[in-house]
C-alpha cells in the first residue's frame, strides 16, 4: 500500500481500533524504516500508529542538529501537558553510549527526543503529518492519537527504536 493511502486510511487491523479504556502498555516499539509505533503488553500488540520522524531517517542520532530519530532502548522519562506539539513524552536519549560517542566526534548527542502531536496550526493535517519526516529527531502522531498514547503509557515504560 502506498505511503500516501496509509497516511490517509490507516491499515486493518491494529491501527485503526481505539484501544479501550484503561488499557496499559508496558512496551513501546517504533521501527523507523516502517514508520510504525506499536504499543505492546506482555508482547503482544495493542495498537500501531503511523509515524513521522526527523528528515534523515536512515542511521542513528550522533549529534545535535543531525535531524535523525535514535535507535536503541530507552524508557519513557516524563510527559508534557502543554507541549507546543499538543503533548509530549520524554524519552530517555541521550544514553551513556551515544554521549560517549558524541564526545568523540566533538558535537552534543542532543536531546529532548520526544513522542509528541501535532499542535496548534497543524491539528487539521491529521494523518497527512506522515508524508514527510519533518520533526528535529523526535517520533509524531496526530493530536488525537497522542491522547490515547498519553493515557495508555506510563512513566517507565521502556522504548525500544530499531532501524
Amino acid at each position: 500500500m502506498s505511503r500516501l493511502l496509509v497516511a490517509v486510511l490507516g491499515c486493518a487491523g491494529l491501527w485503526g481500533q481505539d484501544l479501550a479504556p484503561g488499557t496499559v502498555a508496558d512496551r513501546i516499539l517504533v521501527e523507523k524504516k516502517a514508520r510504525k509505533l506499536t504499543l505492546l503488553r506482555a508482547g503482544k500488540p495493542l495498537k500501531s500508529y503511523r509515524v513521522a520522524l526527523g528528515p534523515e531517517p536512515v542511521g542513528d542520532k550522533q549529534c545535535q542538529g543531525d535531524n535523525r530519530t535514535p535507535e536503541g532502548i530507552y524508557t519513557i522519562t516524563g510527559r508534557n501537558a502543554r507541549s507546543q506539539f499538543h503533548r509530549s513524552l520524554r524519552i530517555s536519549y541521550p544514553d551513556a553510549a551515544h554521549r560517549a560517542r558524541a564526545r568523540r566526534l566533538g558535537c552534543s548527542p542532543g536531546g529532548d527526543i520526544m513522542i509528541h502531536g501535532l499542535g496548534r496550526g497543524f491539528r487539521h493535517l491529521g494523518r497527512l503529518h506522515t508524508l514527510v519526516d519533518w520533526t528535529a529527531g523526535c517520533i509524531a502522531v496526530t493530536d488525537g492519537e497522542i491522547e490515547e498514547i498519553w493515557r495508555a503509557v506510563p512513566d517507565g515504560t521502556v522504548v525500544e527504536i530499531r532501524p
